[in-house]
């Protein structure tokens, strides 16, 4: 079974774009572009591969819960596939938000990224609204905004197919992911009030060599010590770092394919409930999730089945 492009790394631009459906708008015609939509994302994905060979450019599209029932998609559902449920900790929630399509575009060429995007936006402006549009951009050497390497925990190699792609224990759907994403705001004057030293303690790397700290050093409600739950339960971030200077609203979109979507929300339990209760990830004093989704990414054998 042919996945979608969900296991290929970070590259230099990114486009995020998150669609509802309009709520005036025809239910057959909203069918009629969504057939189309999926015609066009594999159109897209062959054509970049043909003209632009060395630009690692490619558009992997994730459907929301509400929507797929919507579209009268099949039934029954991913055995994971649900709404995501806002998960709240004595300080800090990790916000539920709506979604009905996510576009995940990536090129090392910024002109076919900006070109693919605007020719979903053209589609996809009949019958959806655009809720959510972040250009991200790879900051020196996959770092974050804030200064340390982002995604040092990533699989790599065959282990990327093992925990971005559902397998046999969901046959229906083998080839397809979860696809989770969040949008995080940061708060770089109180980020950047803090020591070098004192941000190290809240991530649990060396910032500029990207050592992680040992276990008897590293702080309990650390980053790092929360966000990895094991070396059986990994998933394929493909964060990237996003902002406006004037107004300093700089941030981190993340996102990540998984096999199942167990394994997210024990990342996220950890880090907004705590492990134990009240012992949150630190990094969220200083990152605040303004959106929170969960989408189903088709393999790449049934976006063709939908596209009718």
């Amino acid at each position: 079974m042919n996945s979608q492009n969900v296991t290929d790394y970070p590259n230099n631009n990114t486009y995020f774009l998150v669609w509802n459906f309009k709520q005036d708008a025809d239910p057959s015609k909203i069918k009629s572009v969504f057939q189309r939509m999926c015609a066009l994302v594999t159109n897209l994905n062959n054509s970049a591969l043909d003209r632009f060979p060395n630009s690692k450019a490619s558009c992997v599209m994730g459907i929301g819960y509400e929507a797929w029932l919507q579209l009268e998609l099949p039934s029954p559902l991913p055995k994971e596939f649900k709404k995501f449920e806002e998960i709240k900790g004595s300080k800090h929630t990790a916000v539920s938000t709506r979604g009905d399509i996510h576009f995940h575009i990536r090129s090392d060429e910024k002109s076919l990224a900006y070109d693919m995007a605007s020719t979903i936006s053209d589609f996809m402006t009949e019958i959806a609204d655009c809720v959510v549009e972040v250009q991200g951009f790879r900051y020196w050497d996959s770092r974050s905004i804030l200064g340390f390497v982002d995604g040092t925990e990533n699989p790599h190699g065959k282990d990327r197919d093992y925990f971005a792609i559902i397998g046999d224990t969901d046959p229906e759907y083998e080839g397809g992911s979860y696809l989770f994403v969040q949008k995080y705001i940061h708060n770089m004057n109180a980020w950047k009030s803090l020591s070098v030293e004192d941000q190290e303690k809240v991530i649990g790397r060396s910032k500029e060599q990207d050592i992680e700290m040992d276990d008897d050093v590293k702080p309990k409600n650390s980053h790092i010590a929360l966000a990895n739950v094991g070396d059986d339960f990994k998933v394929v971030r493909d964060n990237m770092p996003f902002g406006n200077v004037s107004t300093n609203e700089m941030g981190t979109y993340f996102i990540c394919y998984a096999s199942t979507f167990s394994t997210v929300e024990k990342m996220l339990t950890n880090m907004f409930i705590g492990d134990p209760v009240g012992n949150y990830d630190r990094i969220l004093d200083f990152s605040t999730a303004r959106t929170g989704t969960l989408f189903f990414v088709p393999s790449a054998d049934m976006l063709d089945e939908f596209s009718g």
